[in-house]
């Protein structure tokens, strides 16, 4: 499988990518491998990544599947070595996705569910890009793509923990993109909104869903499949100019 638009073709390329067995994940490592990349399906769920790597590879695709805590350093280093083996020891891509929420208005948050969001989101992040930083391709192909949300650059409500993880993820992917800029290799992020397990509360719940209706222009909610573009883009060459940046793929929730 192979992009139609050569800016969007990613015909021998390497992409990792975390929390990638559901939603939002797996609708980019389909996406990524109909570009032409080879894929490292990765999830702490290892079964539910196999099944995505297989769906892949059954539509003629390349993609391989790992079963990765992005809270472990050292499965993170053995995550971005297998990726990278696919392509001669380079990793072309890497996106950080992996993310739970759990809600909860701030008297009530517990000192573990916070640093539960920090641990996943954003020290799975770090460890994920420190891993793969000695494998990223310099030659303008090198990519991270980091996952934030439309919650850590307005906040919300119910959901400091997951709104602090989310900004730290902004800060992480502007600060890397300076530094790894000598190096040729773009940093970006995304701030998507799509009907995945995540916002599945938001979503069936009655109140909620009215509420979120009024706040995204569009008036519906994204499939996963919809958000996918917006991750070749900035995997591709059509990016090859864009870093630091912050693309919000919401409907218009943020502007």
């Amino acid at each position: 499988m192979t992009a139609t638009n050569p800016m969007f073709d990613l015909t021998g390329r390497s992409a990792l990518v975390t929390g990638a067995a559901g939603g939002i994940g797996s609708a980019v490592a389909r996406a990524f491998a109909t570009a032409g990349a080879t894929v490292l399906v990765t999830d702490v769920d290892g079964d539910a990544a196999a099944a995505v790597a297989e769906r892949i590879t059954a539509a003629g695709g390349k993609a391989d599947s790992f079963a990765l805590d992005v809270r472990d350093r050292a499965a993170a280093d053995a995550a971005v070595a297998r990726a990278a083996g696919f392509t001669e020891g380079k990793l072309h891509i890497l996106v950080n996705n992996a993310g739970v929420t759990a809600p909860a208005m701030f008297k009530d948050l517990a000192q573990d569910s916070f640093q539960r969001m920090l641990d996943i989101h954003l020290l799975g992040a770090f460890h994920c890009s420190q891993a793969a930083l000695p494998f990223l391709a310099t030659d303008g192909t090198g990519r991270i793509i980091n996952v934030t949300s439309s919650a850590g650059i307005t906040g919300t409500l119910g959901q400091v923990n997951y709104s602090a993880a989310k900004a730290g993820i902004i800060g992480l992917t502007k600060s890397l993109a300076r530094e790894l800029a000598r190096k040729n290799i773009l940093v970006n992020a995304l701030a998507p909104l799509a009907a995945t397990p995540m916002t599945e509360t938001i979503r069936t719940d009655e109140k909620f869903a009215a509420n979120m209706m009024t706040r995204i222009p569009l008036r519906r909610w994204a499939e996963p499949e919809e958000i996918a573009g917006a991750f070749v883009f900035l995997a591709s060459n059509a990016s090859s100019f864009v870093t630091g940046q912050v693309l919000p793929v919401d409907g218009g929730m943020v502007m």
